[in-house]
C-alpha cells in the first residue's frame, strides 16, 4: 500500500471526470458530499437487467467508471467545490490476470479478492492510495508492490504528477 499525494488536482479532476482514464475501472464504491451526501454502492443490481444483458456482463459485480461517470460529473459540476469525495475503484478480473502474468507472481487470479485504487478529496487536497485483498494469509508483499508499480507507472503514463504522502 502506497499513499500518493497529487500535486495538480484541477488536472487530475478532468482526467478523473471527463476524460476516459480511468474509464475501465470497476467502481466498488462513491462518496459525494456538496449540499447533501451522495452515496453510490457500486454493486450491480442483477434484478434490474434483462437475461441477455446480464449475458453480456458476465460474472462483472460492478459498473465501469465509465457507466458512473456522467452522474458523478453531474453532482459535482457547478461554482463550489465539493467538500468531500471518495471513490474506490477495483481492477477487473481480466486485467488482474494480465498483471499476474506480466509481473511472473506465483498467484491465480482466484486467490486475490481485488487490487484496488482509493481516490480521496478533502479540504482541496486529492489522494490515491492503493490497496491489495488476498483470500488467504501471506506475509509475502510481492502482489503489493507490483500493484503500488503498476499504479504508479499508471499515473505517469497519463502525466499525473504525485508525490509521497
Amino acid at each position: 500500500m502506497i499513499s500518493l499525494k497529487i500535486i495538480d488536482v484541477k488536472d487530475f479532476m478532468s482526467k478523473f471526470l471527463i476524460s476516459n482514464v480511468f474509464d475501465n475501472f470497476l467502481l466498488t464504491e462513491l462518496d459525494i458530499s456538496t449540499f447533501t451526501h451522495f452515496h453510490i454502492d457500486g454493486r450491480l443490481n442483477k434484478e434490474f437487467y434483462s437475461n441477455d444483458e446480464l449475458e453480456i456482463l458476465g460474472e462483472r459485480k460492478y459498473p465501469k467508471w465509465s457507466e458512473i461517470k456522467p452522474f458523478a460529473f453531474s453532482i459535482i459540476k457547478g461554482s463550489k467545490l465539493p467538500i468531500f469525495i471518495k471513490t474506490v475503484f477495483a481492477l477487473s478480473s481480466e486485467n488482474i490476470e494480465k498483471v499476474i502474468q506480466k509481473s511472473g507472481i506465483q498467484m491465480k487470479e482466484e486467490e486475490i479478492n481485488g487490487l484496488f485504487i482509493n481516490i480521496k478529496y478533502e479540504k482541496e487536497n486529492l489522494y490515491i492510495i492503493t490497496g491489495t485483498s488476498i483470500k488467504t494469509f501471506t506475509l509475502d508483499k510481492t502482489l503489493d508492490q507490483v500493484w503500488d508499480g503498476y499504479v504508479k507507472d499508471f499515473l505517469r503514463h497519463y502525466e499525473i504528477a504525485v508525490e509521497d504522502a
